[in-house]
């Protein structure tokens, strides 16, 4: 083993990647709403973010000798499955306020919950309950009483159903342990480029908007800092996956949230008050409870 991949195989490494990786799903939302400024609206700055970022793994890809095509039974249900939660999370960004976004995104965890009930055969053990307790009252309190009366904008329902795919997502990834970081990370960006673009497609109005041609070069710049972003941000997501446990990768990955809610509540210029902060706080505390609840007892 080379001196760098002893380097990759620390645990407390690992660690602070994923708070960095996680720090990065909470600023994505800067360079998307950069392109929406530029003039690239609904799911077209999505389409570009990708776009950027395939580009950007080629070279990866040749360097590192990856072979994505010999595992296509793994990686194409991954890569979609995932690549709709980025997808749709990314275009959710630009039609739903950033604070609702993240968070809705984030109850991921419940999803999964969920899942584990109905496909794994796991008890609903009072930690669990408390979990969906919290999570789906967090909800409740920052979606608001309008939100309950005249239905979640489409940009909530965006994020709603992006958090539902990436905990469905996370069951495949269970497959893929054996497929190398990389080639994982392709696909999920390929994939995301693919179901971004078959949104726009058969999307309405609200997400296929037409723009002036000339928005592409003003838009360029965040484009290309988005997909420096996002392409780091997988490997700091999946490399450490690899090497902690769930629990403390469920925790870790926290970082998204408060960074997201602190730099939207900063700059985005959008209202943030006792609803969005007592609902973020919820949100936060169920996934706490969720993977505390459930960590072996050998744990740390």
């Amino acid at each position: 083993m080379s001196r760098l991949q002893e380097i990759a195989r620390q645990p407390g490494l690992a660690a602070i990647g994923l708070v960095l990786g996680g720090a990065l799903w909470g600023l994505m939302w800067v360079p998307i709403r950069g392109m929406q400024g530029a003039g690239l609206p609904g799911a077209w700055s999505g389409l570009a973010l990708y776009a950027v970022a395939v580009t950007l793994m080629v070279p990866v890809l040749i360097v590192l000798k990856a072979r994505p095509l010999a595992h296509l039974a793994v990686l194409i249900p991954c890569g979609l499955l995932t690549g709709t939660a980025f997808s749709l999370y990314s275009t959710s960004l630009v039609l739903t306020e950033v604070v609702r976004a993240v968070l809705l995104f984030y109850l991921s965890p419940i999803w999964a919950t969920l899942l584990g009930l109905a496909f794994l055969g796991e008890r609903l053990s009072p930690a669990r309950l408390g979990a969906l307790a919290l999570g789906l009252g967090g909800l409740a309190v920052m979606m608001g009483g309008g939100a309950l009366r005249h239905g979640p904008n489409l940009g909530d329902l965006l994020a709603l159903i992006s958090g539902m795919s990436w905990a469905l997502g996370s069951f495949f990834l269970y497959r893929a342990g054996t497929v190398a970081v990389t080639e994982q990370v392709f696909s999920f960006v390929f994939g995301a480029l693919v179901i971004t673009g078959a949104t726009l497609l058969v999307g309405g109005g609200g997400i296929a908007q037409a723009f002036d041609v000339r928005a592409i070069g003003a838009a360029a710049p965040w484009a290309l800092v988005a997909g420096m972003i996002v392409v780091p941000m997988l490997f700091l997501t999946i490399w450490p996956a690899t090497l902690l446990s769930p629990a403390r990768v469920g925790l870790l990955l926290m970082s998204d949230i408060v960074v997201g809610v602190i730099t939207a509540a900063i700059w985005s210029g959008e209202p943030f008050g006792w609803r969005e902060a007592s609902g973020a706080l919820m949100i936060t505390a169920a996934g706490f409870v969720e993977v505390l609840g459930h960590r072996p007892s050998h744990e740390a």
